[in-house]
């Protein structure tokens, strides 16, 4: 029992020391992650140069110390939320929204702390995200232009604390408009994660209710060739009845693959569906997989479609098509029929891409000068 434990002590220090077992708890992007924190310590070069000018201003010396340390503290937190320790598991790049929150704090704190100059040198940015985010005629944004104009002027030298406080004010709610487009983004994605894995236990439920009672609703055909009629099932076929054939004629005929072969044609279908789909997804920056998740609900819904196009043609719901020939013609309609959920799954395609260009930003199509409706 000890030498057990040591052996199992000795393992998990082991894998303490193996790169994927330090970063079990990162689940959001690697290079996104980075990113944030090299843009942490050039916020802290930054905040060092603010702080030196900011102290020689007379008008700014009184605050800086206070809104430099509050803007350290808003740098330290979002490194630590950075690591790999410290948030939450299986939240998927939750940590990453956290970390750029503490960082729009930190820029927001250091517009109070800036003096002229500086303010100067970040207008455009400022500027950049208030267009991003509101309408041409919002006031916000007419405002923020009135100011930089102002600011730009060569004779001028000063800044108004209104002028400071509204552009500080303006800014941070731009970010946190960005911050709930993403959240709007990921809610997305978790509602088609749901969806899909509900209709894949549907699909796997629907699979086994056929193989278990395989006599229950079979999707067998009962077509007529010169006087004799035949039973036409998805993995077999039965021929020499001189009458139509009865329920139980029918039900003898089934078996209980019929409805897992159908469903697995149907599903790969989907899959090539999915794959054709590719040509129209631009791809996100996002730590989210918005055309991953849509792929990946095409492949269940078409293996419903499949069974249930096969029921529909069977009750006789589509005329001229309620008795197929043989039993490649079944396997064919299921092929059309698990292709044919793009006509289901072509909206939810369309809403995903309308919530991807929803969240702007300098790489978002349409993201200069457009107007946001809210």
């Amino acid at each position: 029992m000890g030498r057990t434990a040591e052996w199992t002590a000795k393992g998990r220090g082991l894998l303490g020391k193996m790169p994927y077992w330090s970063s079990r708890g990162e689940l959001g992007t690697w290079e996104e992650r980075e990113l944030l924190r090299a843009r942490i310590t050039e916020l802290e070069a930054v905040l060092d140069a603010v702080s030196a000018r900011a102290q020689a201003d007379p008008d700014r010396s009184d605050l800086a110390p206070s809104y430099v340390a509050k803007a350290r503290l808003e740098l330290d937190a979002a490194r630590d939320v950075l690591s790999h320790r410290t948030h939450p598991m299986m939240r998927r790049a939750a940590h990453l929204g956290v970390a750029r929150s503490h960082l729009d704090v930190a820029l927001n704190l250091m517009v109070w702390t800036a003096s002229l100059d500086d303010v100067k040198a970040l207008l455009p940015d400022l500027a950049a995200r208030v267009d991003e985010h509101f309408a041409p005629r919002d006031p916000r944004r007419i405002r923020i232009k009135e100011i930089a104009q102002r600011l730009n002027q060569p004779d001028n030298r000063t800044l108004e604390p209104s002028e400071r406080s509204f552009l500080a004010d303006t800014v941070s709610l731009a970010r946190r408009l960005l911050r709930k487009e993403t959240l709007r983004v990921r809610s997305f994605v978790r509602i088609v994660r749901l969806v899909t894995i509900g209709l894949g236990l549907a699909a796997v439920a629907v699979a086994w209710a056929g193989c278990y009672w395989d006599d229950m609703v079979p999707l067998c055909f009962t077509p007529e060739y010169r006087n004799t009629f035949s039973v036409v099932c998805p993995t077999r076929t039965v021929t020499g009845f001189t009458s139509p054939p009865g329920t139980d004629a029918i039900a003898s005929a089934s078996r209980g693959a019929d409805y897992l072969v159908v469903e697995i044609v149907g599903l790969v279908s989907a899959g090539i569906a999915s794959a054709a789909a590719l040509r129209r997804i631009r791809g996100t920056a996002l730590p989210y997989g918005v055309p991953v998740v849509l792929a990946l609900l095409k492949l269940p819904t078409g293996a419903l479609t499949a069974v249930l196009g096969l029921l529909l043609m069977r009750g006789g719901f589509v005329p001229g098509l309620s008795a197929l020939d043989s039993t490649a013609q079944i396997i064919a309609w299921s092929v059309i029929l698990g292709y044919s959920q793009q006509l289901f799954t072509r909206s939810v395609d369309s809403q995903g891409q309308a919530v991807l260009d929803s969240v702007r930003g300098p790489q978002s199509p349409g993201s200069s000068g457009a107007d946001h409706r809210r």
